[in-house]
């Protein structure tokens, strides 16, 4: 995540000389920008000050965008003998559990209510409903397939953003939006005996990360990105608990083991993310982060012993392809 140092009081409790992300300003005004499932961002002001390392910050993606399909893949394990529900709530408990040594060597204030606590919640909840939704739906369908479904929430940002946050209006977004449609009734193949109707909970977690992709670009100019990253642990954590009696399992040895990971490929991959946004521009990382594609689809053939159909991998070349078109568009 592009960063710098601020004088003053940031809205999280920091210091005289806490990084921040931007300058605070329009719903629009955010410079981290997440992609299907990490961060990406646009350029803010005093990037110069920070020496650029371009091949670092594609390091840092590629290894970001190859944790996180592990997280999955414990996901998909813990299926077996797991709700779903309960599956979340330990991929959130354990995001937090990883994340506090580094915040606490971080000297950051995150006990501390946060700024814009309502849009913090909210984006939150987005977050919780994408996580149960793609883990229900990965609990029928294979990962690469219902990753690919996932990647359509960049392109109902693209559709929603002029309106919900200010940006303009590009018909070729709506042209480009519709090739993306069209990738994903691909790989649904509705008519056919292909058709798996949990991928369409997939689509509800591309819809309901459109929304975490939309507040987080309004909290992120007014934020530290370590912190967010932990209010989202927080609030996963916390919502999910409320439910927690009605479908506890008591977790074995491995279940707890494969938590743990989750939790752990969550917050490293997203944090070296985040890494990569400080030392490269986003123009360059977009394109790398739909490498997770093709560390899913490696890891489903280690774990599962799938690999896509030659449809599979058509509908995914056809939302890539609109992703990054959108993307182009967007910054022209």
């Amino acid at each position: 995540m592009p960063i710098r140092w601020v004088d003053g009081k940031d809205g999280n409790g920091g210091d005289g000389m806490s990084p921040r992300v931007g300058d605070g300003g329009s719903l629009s005004s955010g410079y981290m920008k997440p992609t299907a499932r990490g961060y990406a961002s646009k350029d803010p002001p005093g990037r110069s000050e920070r020496a650029e390392r371009p091949l670092l910050g594609i390091g840092l993606m590629l290894i970001g965008v190859t944790l996180v399909p592990l997280l999955d893949g414990c996901a998909k394990l813990l299926s077996e003998d797991y709700s779903v529900v309960q599956i979340a709530w330990g991929r959130f408990v354990f995001h937090v559990v990883w994340l506090m040594p580094l915040l606490v060597s971080s000297g950051a204030r995150w006990w501390r209510l946060p700024a814009l606590a309502g849009f913090q919640a909210a984006r939150g909840f987005f977050l919780v409903l994408a996580t149960v939704s793609f883990f229900f739906a990965i609990r029928y369908v294979p990962i690469p397939n219902a990753l690919a479904l996932l990647f359509v929430s960049p392109i109902v940002v693209a559709l929603l953003s002029p309106r919900l946050l200010g940006e303009p209006f590009h018909w070729s977004k709506l042209c480009f939006a519709g090739v993306g449609f069209l990738g994903v009734l691909v790989i649904l193949r509705p008519a056919t005996e292909a058709f798996e109707p949990a991928a369409f909970s997939a689509i509800l977690a591309g819809l309901s990360y459109a929304g975490y992709v939309m507040t987080t670009r309004y909290v992120a100019p007014r934020a530290r990105p370590l912190l967010t990253l932990f209010h989202s642990g927080v609030i996963g954590s916390v919502v999910l608990s409320l439910v927690m009696p009605a479908v506890w399992i008591q977790p074995d040895l491995r279940g707890w083991v494969l938590m743990s990971l989750m939790g752990l490929f969550a917050a490293a991959g997203h944090f070296m993310i985040i890494k990569a946004c400080e030392y490269a521009k986003a123009s360059l990382l977009a394109p790398f982060g739909y490498a997770e594609i093709v560390s899913s689809t490696a890891m489903s053939w280690f774990l599962f012993d799938y690999w896509p159909d030659v449809w599979v991998w058509v509908g995914i070349a056809i939302i890539v392809v609109s992703g990054v078109g959108v993307s182009l568009f967007a910054k022209s």
